[in-house]
């Protein structure tokens, strides 16, 4: 057992992809860094596909690569270069009056890029133990965290003790660090359930998305690299799915063999792909909103799901949470290069006033889209068909919302625009 004391800007609890980026930006900007899970991290080979991806939008990619993150993924990702918005109904093809972006009419990069879930855990499972300024303790627990005006202890479930300028919250949903700061977390139950996996494909993707708004849910299909990658010789190319319906209709589509669930995904792709079969593991989570009433306490910050949560209907999530590490990681690297102290209270409601606003207002937004598309009432499902399409005639608007995918909101600046990190 390990038996020894360390002295760091901040001590991270929380090593999935937000917390593990935001170790790896601070102490690539040259921090003392601590990074904390109950999960192993040794480097590792690329395992077995286990169904799921993330979309990468063009902005996290920036953050990804100053962070040095971005390198170490074992293959190319596949760019999303076009997306095709429709409202439809399951077994019916979707409406004509539809919306096609491509990122070659906004700029020169793509929309994002598809990453599967092994290859951003071996690229930063590869990065994070390289680093001279990065303590991994995993696996191992925080058995007790204090916190307090002069700094915080971080006591672990494998002896050593790791003293902190800062503290943050990573762990998820149900942080428990955020229970015990006693900060409260609003919740909207959207009596949902999202199912995430993959399946091959005879057609190849074009390396475009398309996001069907059906009314128990929207229903979205993401390029995958390849082709050869999956599949047989008849189904050579693969994409993921990201399906949300209502809880009871959910359950029993989880519930069906392969070669069924393959069919109620033809039912909602339609012919476009050809013949489909699904591949990897299903995976499935409730859906709700999460908001908190603030997003520090002393010593301590909440990054990614831990601060919020939002209806999956933009594939915004992930995004969120890096747009969280870029916000603190800023901040603290500010504080630290200036002599100051990165954990102090002003540091941490700077955080809180960029990440607020741009959280709110995505919540209200998704909130708002999936009341719009979740229903079936005649004149409703009239007028958004009329609205999409009115959105493909005005470029200008088209634009904005295109910008808007890609992260490039208004205000974008420092890691998220491209410029690199600051050193001390």
């Amino acid at each position: 057992m390990q038996d020894h004391r360390l002295d760091v800007a901040a001590c991270i609890v929380g090593a999935g992809p937000v917390g593990a980026t935001l170790a790896a930006t601070l102490a690539a900007a040259g921090l003392p860094v601590a990074v904390v899970d109950s999960a192993p991290l040794p480097p590792m080979e690329l395992q077995d596909f286990d169904g799921r991806a993330y979309a990468i939008a063009l902005t996290s990619k920036r953050l990804l690569a100053a962070a040095g993150i971005w390198a170490h993924l074992p293959g190319a990702p596949c760019p999303i270069e076009a997306i095709h918005v429709a409202d439809g109904r399951p077994g019916t093809p979707p409406s004509r009056l539809s919306l096609h972006w491509r990122a070659d009419a906004v700029g020169p990069e793509p929309f994002g890029w598809m990453v599967e879930a092994r290859a951003l855990r071996v690229a930063l499972n590869a990065r994070l133990p390289a680093m001279p300024n990065l303590a991994v303790f995993a696996p191992a627990q925080a058995a007790a965290v204090e916190r307090h005006e002069e700094g915080a202890t971080v006591t672990l479930s494998t002896g050593p003790v790791i003293t902190a300028r800062l503290v943050v919250a990573a762990e998820g949903r149900n942080s428990p660090l955020r229970r015990q700061a006693g900060i409260r977390a609003a919740t909207l139950d959207y009596h949902q359930i999202g199912m995430v996996g993959a399946f091959a494909h005879e057609h190849p993707h074009g390396n475009g998305a398309l996001e069907q708004f059906l009314p128990n849910g929207p229903f979205a299909q993401l390029p995958l690299a390849g082709p050869g990658h999956f599949g047989t010789a008849a189904c050579r190319h693969a994409s993921a799915f990201v399906w949300a319906d209502r809880t009871a209709i959910a359950r029993r589509m989880l519930a069906l063999p392969d070669e069924a669930f393959g069919r109620e995904l033809h039912r909602r792709l339609g012919d476009r792909l050809g013949a489909i079969r699904p591949i990897g593991r299903r995976w499935s989570y409730p859906l709700s909103a999460l908001h908190v009433s603030r997003w520090w306490d002393t010593r301590l910050a909440l990054v990614g799901d831990a601060a919020h949560g939002v209806h999956p209907i933009a594939g915004q999530g992930l995004n969120l949470g890096f747009r969280d590490v870029a916000a603190l990681a800023e901040e603290v690297i500010a504080a630290w290069n200036a002599g100051e102290d990165p954990g102090a209270e002003p540091v941490l409601r700077r955080y809180q006033a960029r990440r607020r606003p741009d959280t709110l207002l995505m919540l209200s937004g998704m909130h708002a889209l999936e009341r719009l598309f979740g229903n079936d009432i005649a004149p409703v499902r009239i007028a958004r068909r009329l609205g999409i399409a009115a959105v493909d005639r005005i470029p200008a608007l088209k634009r904005a919302f295109a910008r808007q995918a890609m992260g490039l909101g208004p205000g974008v600046t420092g890691l998220l625009a491209g410029e690199p990190l600051a050193q001390g």
